[in-house]
């Protein structure tokens, strides 16, 4: 276990690496894999906690999963009628996007089943996915009205509905999705904008028919997924990490390999641009209906930019390091329309701000997202991850360009999306201790 980590400025970033698999992807290939009939081999698979949960959670209802490596798995699909009630509590660790995704299937199967998390997860509100749930038919209880958890789910007998999401939330929409492959009839599912879209390219590849328009997506219930060889490229919001390390220290260029470049999450690539970051991207293929890329950045001088809208929902995870590169751009960056930030493993709009603010950057925490005054130096400190992986690593960049380095503490965090975060920023230069 990494609980500390110290990171400072050292040497420029040199080199090409791969960073694992992409977290929505891999959580997707094992629930996809366990309701599909068949076989679902996985390659690249990201052995992360979240994800782990995710395999545990399909166990406990009966399905075989077979590790042969830490990146590697063997699902053996039984269809719907595969999945059996659970003896025990399904535990979802940290991970909301095992239980928002998993309270669609629940709600579909004529069993009971009850869900839980860590203390994260019982302080994040469900209500929604459960309200539109409910809507569709399925009985759930939990507390305070079944807004939280613990969650007691009897599934079955859902009627498909035309919804409207009142923000745009891939976990919203692929949890309706698996509820309206399951439902009577056609399940609609309408956003202010458009949401990652892993679910509907994965789902056809696993042989749904799944309709995307114009502000929305739909399927019709009854149909059944087939087990497939499923590669997950690289996850780029773990790649946002040495892309903006590379940015800052200068000197640098680093390469990263076989990164998901899914336009849905490329707004992390989009923003930098406008911020001026010299990037270049060469798509190589697609995997499993995915682009995959490979991209090349430098150390480049940036500026301060405006970052809200629609483009939101295509980098809102990439925020806590958007927030480090803002610090050192020439002018100021404002993020707004990032309310959905409160509602992330930690409050990652106060804790991004306070955070950074020990080791000297300037940043007023607003409503809805921040405003990062630039060209600010950072004399380093020490940090806490707060247990939020995004947070960690965030921090220990900025301990790349602070003046005697960072130190994060409560650093195994970071296993959650990256393991081997500091032996990959060890490869590219010294820079941890």
């Amino acid at each position: 276990m990494m609980q500390q980590l110290t990171m400072k400025p050292g040497n420029s970033l040199q080199g090409t690496v791969q960073v694992p698999g992409d977290k929505s992807i891999s959580h997707r290939s094992v629930m996809f894999g366990a309701i599909a009939q068949g076989t679902t081999r996985v390659k690249g698979f990201l052995p992360g906690a979240d994800c782990l949960a995710t395999i545990a959670c399909f166990r406990n209802m009966g399905v075989s999963i077979t590790q042969e490596s830490p990146t590697s798995l063997t699902i053996e699909g039984a269809g719907w009628e595969g999945l059996h009630e659970p003896n025990q509590l399904l535990d979802v660790g940290n991970s909301g996007t095992t239980i928002r995704l998993m309270l669609g299937i629940l709600a579909g199967r004529s069993f009971y089943s009850a869900v839980a998390g860590d203390e994260s997860i019982a302080r994040r509100p469900m209500d929604r996915v459960l309200h539109p749930l409910r809507e569709m038919g399925a009985q759930v209880d939990g507390r305070q009205g079944g807004r939280f958890t613990p969650l007691g789910i009897r599934g079955g007998g859902l009627q498909g509905i035309r919804y409207q999401s009142p923000v745009a939330s891939a976990q919203i929409k692929s949890c309706l999705l698996l509820a309206g492959l399951q439902a009577k009839g056609e399940t609609v599912v309408e956003e202010p904008y458009r949401s990652r879209d892993h679910s509907e390219r994965m789902l056809r590849a696993f042989g749904a028919e799944v309709n995307s328009f114009s502000g929305g997506v739909s399927v019709r219930g009854g149909q059944q997924l087939s087990g497939r060889e499923v590669r997950v490229p690289g996850d780029i919001s773990s790649a946002a990490f040495p892309m903006i390390a590379a940015l800052l220290v200068p000197g640098s260029q680093v390469t990263l390999q076989d990164v998901g470049v899914n336009p849905t999450r490329t707004g992390i690539l989009d923003v930098l641009k406008a911020m001026g970051a010299t990037i270049e991207v060469k798509e190589t293929g697609e995997w499993c209906g995915e682009p995959v890329g490979d991209i090349t950045i430098s150390t480049s001088t940036l500026f301060g930019t405006e970052i809200g809208g629609e483009l939101i929902p295509r980098l809102i995870d990439e925020i806590p390091i958007i927030a480090v590169a803002a610090t050192q751009a020439k002018g100021k960056t404002i993020i707004r329309d990032a309310a959905e930030l409160k509602v992330k493993e930690t409050n990652r709009i106060a804790v991004t701000a306070g955070e950074l603010t020990k080791l000297g950057a300037r940043i007023e925490e607003t409503e809805d997202g921040m405003v990062i005054e630039g060209g600010t130096p950072l004399t380093g400190g020490i940090c806490d991850s707060r247990g939020d992986h995004r947070i960690g690593m965030a921090t220990a960049i900025a301990g790349l360009i602070a003046k005697g380095g960072v130190t994060v503490h409560n650093a195994d965090a970071i296993n959650v999306s990256f393991p081997g975060f500091s032996e990959l920023m060890s490869r590219l230069g010294k820079v941890h201790s």
